[in-house]
């Protein structure tokens, strides 16, 4: 009986199998033009959002015949209320614009030009939006970062590595600092690596009251100097950049506070010990109390403190310790109440990223969140009714979800229901939010909503892509989890082919990224290198994706199983993940590839390596090839220094594995990388060389670590299809 209702099964899934199979070749479809040239699966969105202060409005940058605009939308009806900046009247094509505190002025950006990932420099100009009058700064010079005082009446802003204000009525300059230098000294912005692993870029904040400016100084003098040659001209230029290499020095870093008034700048005392880490300054809600978080060389200790501006004296407010690391970005949404004696902050000390109420000399009121699931993100406060708002894992690691809780930790309420990824914006006085909300299959729908969830209006719902969608033959994302050789349930996805037979046997393409909280296998809409793989689907591969050990959504031990040791486990289970897939009945258990761009670079080059009997083809794009070669902050965090864990970095890099490599290998780098440098592959290649090995490799001349730019996208996907097309 068994068997024939096995049978009966089996004849049903083939005559579904041609079913689909007809109705895709009746659809388009998805070509390397519609991915990478036409752009057709990319979504609109609502972007250049801006709360304004009487809550009953909201402005948002457009484009309108060709030219930027900023609109106040009414949050009531969601309608238009009036144009407040036209770049076409004020001759300005602005990038990007703020308000000052009481919006009667706009600052706006123009010609801005990209330094490294989060750090720019442009054009700025001071709007009133009263007469529409223009003050442009600083003579049209380029300049990074200027932020209009709280007070409304100045502009402070770094250009050359110093620190500047302009007084607007008077176009007064006054430079804060004077020493800044080039790979010197750096006053007010951050440096190479608090800016890539600390995620900052501007170093510096205006007191509540306008009065004082607190900043941070970087002293990069004794920091190693990286050299990277720029091609192009009849003789190479050489780019020497600051760069703190895994057990090298980093920047010594120290927080002062200029006084408008005095003139003067006072040094923040942050203790004795110089070998740490000043990731954060924040102002508390009394204008002359600075709060900062120090954070020891191997990041297993953070310490708050609170420092009188004026003085310089600080005093230890609360500290965390951690037999791995503590993570800034599990410690990040310190927020200090208007009642002036508490605040609200994130931390996974529990095991799970929570929120944490205590009063301002550190001591615990009570913890608000609690469960085995993680807080992603604190996104609103109302202090009058007493309500938190932010996202969580709770409804699956997959998802993100939108919920209220009291202060005091009861009353939680998820207030979006629906399946999926939600990001959201709040508007300060938590009366509204925006949310953007996606699904695996829904590009994003962005909504008005009210904050008991009621939705107000739909702002965008790409209804036009969804149609333009129903034209092609697109696959879905199977999500499933499997368990591991330990028995941990690893959570990830397959896509087939659209036309896709039962009775086929296909070729498998595994994509990873892997790092240490990171998160591919998410129900979410997906962005280029997902519809590539839908490209890929409709050559004829099934692509697959595992997130391994160390990734993030699954709470502090899920993510720190890899402390010490990167890439061992995260092989285990990439490796784990293909032998599972070679048991399905529809899968070529010969023709299991594996690609990666960056820490998945790295993984794929290790898992060719290690797994070369489940392995045929790797992939790896700007890969990490020997930790040694990166750099402190994100290195230490997961490793310790080199000189306390030298196993930890070498054991699992592919150099030391080179002897291992079967297969087809493809290895792709620009050579213009500042994160992770050329020089990462030329190792390889060498060690290849002298292991014997044949493999492929291709370098992209002056390009960074997305090698984006110019045609360089087009070229690198079409490369990486083709070789695959051959090689798997």
């Amino acid at each position: 009986m068994i068997k024939s209702w096995k049978a009966i099964g089996l004849g049903l899934l083939c005559a579904v199998g041609l079913s689909l199979a007809s109705q895709a070749q009746a659809l388009k479809k998805v070509t390397a033009e519609d991915v990478f040239k036409l752009g057709t699966f990319s979504p609109k969105t609502v972007s250049g959002i801006n709360w304004m202060k009487d809550g009953q409005y909201y402005s948002s940058q457009l484009v309108r015949n060709g030219a930027p605009v900023v609109v106040k939308m009414n949050l009531a009806t969601g309608e238009e209320a009036g144009v407040l900046l036209d770049g076409r009247a004020l001759g300005v094509d602005f990038s990007s614009y703020s308000f000052n505190a009481d919006e009667s002025k706009a600052l706006i950006a123009t010609d801005v030009e990209s330094i490294y990932r989060r750090s720019s420099k442009g054009i700025f100009y001071v709007v009133d939006l009263a007469t529409g009058q223009k003050q442009q700064l600083m003579n049209g010079e380029k300049i990074s970062y200027a932020t209009l005082s709280p007070d409304n009446h100045k502009v402070a802003f770094v250009q050359s590595n110093n620190l500047f204000l302009v007084d607007l009525a008077s176009n007064q300059q006054t430079q804060i600092t004077t020493d800044g230098e080039w790979n010197k000294i750096i006053n007010g912005s951050a440096d190479w690596v608090y800016e890539e692993e600390f995620s900052m870029a501007q170093a510096f904040k205006w007191s509540p009251d306008g009065k004082k400016i607190a900043f941070i100084r970087f002293d990069e003098s004794e920091v190693p100097e990286f050299n990277m040659q720029l091609w192009g001209a009849l003789y190479p230029k050489d780019y020497k950049f600051k760069y703190p290499k895994a057990g090298e020095k980093n920047s010594l870093v120290s927080i002062h506070v200029y006084d408008l008034a005095s003139g003067k700048t006072q040094k923040i005392d942050a203790g004795s010990e110089t070998d740490i880490y000043l990731p954060r300054i924040y102002w508390t809600r009394d204008a002359n109390t600075l709060a900062f978080l120090r954070l020891n060389r191997l990041q297993n200790k953070l310490d708050l403190f609170h420092a009188d501006a004026s003085t310089g004296a600080s005093k230890l407010i609360l500290s965390e310790t951690s037999k791995t690391y503590v993570d800034l970005d599990y410690n990040d949404d310190l927020q200090y109440l208007s009642d002036g004696k508490t605040f609200i902050r994130t931390s996974e000390q529990d095991g799970y990223k929570h929120i944490y109420h205590h009063n301002l000399d550190g001591s615990l009121i009570r913890q608000i969140t609690s469960g085995d699931w993680e807080v992603t993100a604190m996104v609103g406060l109302d202090e009058k009714a007493k309500k938190l708002y932010f996202l969580s894992t709770e409804a699956s690691p997959l998802e993100r979800n939108f919920y209220v809780i009291g202060l005091d930790g009861k009353g939680k309420k998820a207030l979006t229901p629906a399946k999926g990824t939600h990001t959201i914006n709040m508007s300060p006085d938590s009366k509204f939010y925006i949310d953007y909300h996606s699904t695996a299959d829904t590009p994003v729908k962005v909504t008005l909503n009210e904050a008991s969830g009621k939705e107000v209006k739909v702002l965008e719902d790409n209804q036009a892509l969804k149609e333009k969608l129903k034209g092609y033959a697109l696959a879905k994302k199977e999500f499933f989890s499997f368990p591991t050789v330990d028995g941990t349930a690893l959570n990830g996805y397959l896509v087939k082919p659209a036309d896709f037979d039962p009775n086929k046997k296909y070729p498998v393409l595994m994509y990873v990224y892997g790092g240490p909280g990171s998160q591919n296998v998410l129900n979410a809409w997906g962005g280029l290198r997902d519809f590539w793989h839908q490209q890929l689907a409709a050559e004829g591969f099934v692509v697959a994706c595992i997130d391994n050990r160390g990734t993030g959504g699954r709470g502090r031990d899920f993510k720190h199983s890899t402390y010490a040791n990167l890439g061992k486990l995260e092989v285990i289970d990439q490796i784990e993940g293909a032998k599972h897939f070679a048991k399905m009945p529809f899968v070529d258990p010969s023709r299991i590839g594996i690609w990666g761009w960056s820490y998945g670079g790295y993984m794929s080059s290790l898992s060719l390596m290690i797994g070369h009997d489940v392995f045929k083809t790797a992939i790896a794009v700007a890969p990490v090839t020997t930790w040694r070669y990166y750099d402190t902050v994100y290195t230490e965090r997961y490793l310790q220094t080199p000189q306390l864990n030298a196993a930890g970095y070498d054991d699992n890099s592919p150099i030391t594995h080179v002897n291992k490599l079967k297969g087809n290998f493809l290895l792709i780098h620009g050579t213009g990388d500042d994160n992770v440098h050329f020089q990462n592959s030329v190792d390889l290649v060498n060690a290849l060389i002298t292991a014997d090995k044949q493999f492929d490799s291709f370098y992209y001349p002056n390009k960074a670590h997305s090698i984006s730019g110019g045609n360089a996208t087009w070229h690198i996907y079409t490369q990486m299809t083709n070789y695959l097309k051959e090689k798997l």
